[in-house]
């Protein structure tokens, strides 16, 4: 897996910028939801990938998909006790897309590629603003997540190495599965990976 460190927070606050820019200039219908991350970013009086910026931080995300037997991979959360994409807290350390791929590879242990090919250029599916409830036993306070959430490929025969301490389960399901599951998002991204395919 291609891992590229950038230099320093200015450095990875422009490649957030970036990303943010090209995403909303493929999905212009979603720009108005995007003001509260562009503002963040915007705001340099604090670290927009700091868990500890209660005003909200950056995480990550991956949505693998298997296109052989049409099913995307999820995670049962531990602590928001719902099925979600593997993803996580972003570590202010490389690109977006390779924390995402970490982050998949760490909670199911499914290695990735991106949607293309072989690398990890992998495609800015989807960018969501969402509330987490407290967290006393972290000594979090409710907060926000802005999620960047890339599309990988990956194998559904690849055996699952779930990361018990985060997740309760790991799981394949049909990509027309993501409709039944309470969330407007997986509804967004049902759609764009028919364009997508």
């Amino acid at each position: 897996m291609l891992f590229e460190t950038l230099a320093n927070p200015a450095e990875l606050r422009a490649h957030a910028l970036a990303e943010l820019q090209k995403y909303s200039a493929h999905f212009p219908a979603e720009s108005a939801g995007l003001k509260a991350i562009a503002e963040l970013l915007a705001d340099t009086s604090a670290d927009p990938f700091s868990r500890a910026n209660m005003q909200g931080h950056i995480t990550t995300s991956g949505l693998v998909y298997d296109a052989a037997v049409d099913k995307v991979l999820l995670i049962h959360h531990r602590t928001l006790n719902r099925w979600l994409q593997p993803g996580g807290h972003h570590e202010g350390l490389d690109r977006l897309d390779v924390s995402a791929a970490r982050e998949v590879e760490e909670e199911t242990g499914v290695q990735v590629c991106g949607a293309q090919d072989q690398t990890l250029d992998a495609p800015l599916i989807d960018i969501d603003s969402h509330a987490i409830p407290a967290n006393p036993g972290k000594g979090e306070g409710v907060h926000v997540h802005h999620d960047f959430l890339y599309l990988f490929r990956g194998d559904a025969t690849a055996p699952l190495s779930p990361q018990w301490e985060e997740v309760q389960g790991v799981r394949w399901v049909a990509r027309e599965t993501l409709l039944a599951l309470p969330s407007a998002r997986f509804g967004r991204l049902v759609s764009k990976l028919r364009l997508a395919l």
